[in-house]
């Protein structure tokens, strides 16, 4: 022991080493401490800071305040919701959520975020946000509270634009380019959580392209910075404090933050933003069919070497694709000059091209490739006829591929609301764990194509999937209004 007594610890491991046996000689080596500067240096590195971006973002950020009238007897509730019965629970709904008082018209109020963008005093938020304001307050950072009046909107894609009415110009962040955004890069949530004003929070990028199930045009980038109820319309930034994306939903079992989030790609946003700045709406293209999603099954099924490619489910009557030849069965790989890799790539391709353009599409049918050109209508505002419902297993009774099919009469194509056209047979039950039961198929569906081949009977569809028994089996089903390909092995 020296007298300064600073190697004591050194000395007392060694003799505790030496109490336990000492087998073996063990030397330590006691580093340096590194320099101020490396030390500097590493603590960055690993913790960076963002309050030079933060500084430079926050004043473009603001904070909205709206007030509605309630009709007689009504309220926000879940239902009212865009994701309603799912554990994705919006930012904003429970700030509308009140006990009805019937006969007797309500205010409500709410808050969330939003970001300037021009100069000019236009601000970007979300629709369900600002939707049926009859009025809205926006602060900004200095303080200063201004009127907006919404320049459109877009319910499709839950954005909005809002006009301030100023004769300044005032501070505002730019779009960066969320195609090359990384998961794995930091990003910065700014926003009004639960109407405490203006907020910062730290994360990653977890994940691009989810799909929520929230609309036809679900391609969030999930990231982990916390975000809560009010965050909604809030930028999200990269390191550079340019916009990736606008904070929108939360997946939240429990109703708060729980580390993921979701937003809408910069891109994306600001395509709609031009259309709404310009025409006050946003038009889309329509191809008028239903498409589904491909795997392998379906793949194989198809002849298909990869799960590659849109599947067309449905071809509507009377649509811009029904006039163009298109069937169901195609598979589209490519749109104009655009690949096509999934239904989602064909939604957006077709969605972000103009009503009445016409484009060459290039599909796979019957084992060969073909093109077709395509005059796009106009998509409704309700989207619907897009995607195909997904199947649920159902019960029944014993069959081929265990089903029980019956004649599709007039009375039962009239309690199904089927039109005329609409020949095939019907499911009347399905044996539980079978392999109809465990692809999806239900009571009420219409078997109308069987391995390509149309069905006009349901002892005609016997005898086909009696041939096929052993074998993988493509069948076209009729839901409804909707229609999807099952392949059952």
């Amino acid at each position: 022991m020296t007298r300064s007594g600073k190697s004591r610890p050194r000395a007392v491991a060694a003799a505790a080493i030496a109490a336990l046996g000492g087998a073996a000689a063990l030397h330590f080596t006691l580093l340096p401490p590194p320099s101020t500067a490396l030390a500097q240096a590493r603590a960055e590195s690993f913790a960076p800071s963002f309050a030079d971006v933060v500084e430079r973002a926050m004043p473009a950020v603001v904070n909205i305040a709206v007030t509605k009238t309630i009709a007689t007897g009504t309220g926000f509730s879940r239902d009212a919701r865009p994701f309603p019965g799912r554990p994705l629970d919006e930012f904003f709904g429970r700030f509308f959520e009140m006990p009805p008082m019937p006969g007797v018209p309500r205010r409500a109020e709410g808050a969330g975020s939003g970001f300037i963008i021009d100069p000019e005093g236009y601000v970007v938020t979300n629709h369900h946000v600002v939707a049926g304001a009859d009025e809205i307050r926006v602060t900004l950072a200095d303080g200063r509270q201004l009127e907006a009046t919404i320049v459109g909107d877009d319910p499709q894609m839950d954005l909005a634009l809002l006009e301030l009415d100023v004769d300044e110009r005032l501070p505002h962040v730019e779009f960066a380019d969320s195609d090359a955004v990384r998961v794995g890069d930091w990003v910065i949530a700014i926003g009004n959580p639960f109407g405490l004003g203006g907020s910062v929070s730290v994360g990653v990028v977890s994940a691009r392209g989810r799909d929520i199930r929230s609309g036809p045009y679900d391609d969030y980038l999930q990231i982990d910075a916390p975000m809560n109820h009010g965050n909604s319309g809030g930028p999200v930034l990269d390191v550079n404090g340019e916009v990736i994306g606008v904070s929108t939903a939360i997946f939240s079992p429990n109703g708060g933050n729980v580390g993921i989030g979701f937003a809408i790609p910069s891109n994306r946003v600001a395509s709609v933003v031009r259309q709404l700045k310009e025409k006050g709406a946003v038009e889309r293209g329509w191809l008028g069919v239903e498409l589904q999603r491909l795997d392998p099954s379906l793949a194989k099924s198809l002849g298909l070497e990869t799960p590659k490619g849109a599947l067309i489910a449905r071809v509507l009557p009377d649509g811009p694709a029904a006039q163009a030849g298109f069937e169901a069965g195609d598979v589209v790989i490519r749109f104009g000059d655009r690949e096509i890799g999934s239904a989602r790539d064909l939604t957006f391709a077709v969605a972000e091209t103009a009503p009445g353009e016409r484009v060459a599409v290039r599909v796979i049918r019957d084992g060969a490739e073909r093109t077709l050109d395509v005059e796009l209508g106009q998509r409704a505002e309700d989207g619907r006829g897009f995607y195909a419902p997904p199947a649920r297993p159902s019960r029944g009774a014993d069959a081929p591929l265990g089903l029980r099919l019956v004649p599709l009469t007039d009375s039962e194509r009239a309690r199904l609301a089927l039109p005329a056209e609409v020949e095939g047979a019907l499911v009347a039950a399905v044996r539980p764990g079978s392999p109809a039961a465990r692809h999806g198929l239900r009571p009420g569906d219409v078997i109308v194509e069987i391995d390509r081949e149309r069905i006009e009977s349901a002892d005609q569809a016997a005898a086909a999937l009696e041939r096929a028994r052993g074998e993988s089996v493509l069948l076209l089903v009729r839901r409804g209004e909707s229609q999807l390909f099952v392949a059952v092995d």
